[in-house]
């Protein structure tokens, strides 16, 4: 194993301990300053990636991540990850496999990249309408509204953030 893939390796296993003891500052750490974020709902880069992340940890009082699959080679990185929440829009129960792609910089993660089944998600998060409609792009797009809604909300209410 060469050194860039231990260290970018160690830096995923670290991400992921931050994550699953909610450990949003831990988190951030690892990014690089210039980190690009991408999922179904969200799409951010820089300080908002750590609101977003910020936000989500708040929210999610009783989530509990589950991480595997974690190999990083040639400036690459790749992880399996399960999220199992209560949604407080709802009060549903969820539980989300996520596929996730890194991409590393100066020894941080400049690009993360999570894929997840928006349909599936919606069924458990929404009930009937998700069930129904969560393979329409419109569906999506509300989401993707209030979500990015939320998080204007909470950087304004967390001055960290504020130049985000």
């Amino acid at each position: 194993m060469s050194t860039d893939q231990t260290t970018d390796t160690a830096l995923l296993e670290n991400f992921y301990a931050c994550f699953s003891r909610r450990d949003y500052q831990g988190m951030a750490a690892c990014y690089h300053a210039d980190i690009a974020f991408r999922d179904p709902i969200f799409k951010h880069k820089g300080k908002r990636v750590a609101a977003m992340w910020h936000m989500l940890i708040e929210s999610g009082k009783n989530m509990h991540v589950e991480a595997s699959g974690i190999r990083a080679d040639q400036g690459k990185g790749k992880a399996r990850w399960v999220a199992t929440y209560t949604f407080s829009a709802t009060g549903r129960k969820v539980r989300n496999v996520i596929h996730s792609q890194f991409e590393f910089k100066d020894g941080k993660i400049v690009s993360e990249r999570d894929d997840f089944s928006f349909w599936r998600w919606s069924s458990q998060a929404l009930g009937a309408a998700g069930l129904f409609l969560g393979w329409m792009p419109r569906l999506q797009q509300k989401v993707q509204r209030t979500a990015n809604g939320n998080l204007e909300k909470f950087i304004r209410s967390h001055p960290e953030y504020s130049q985000a």
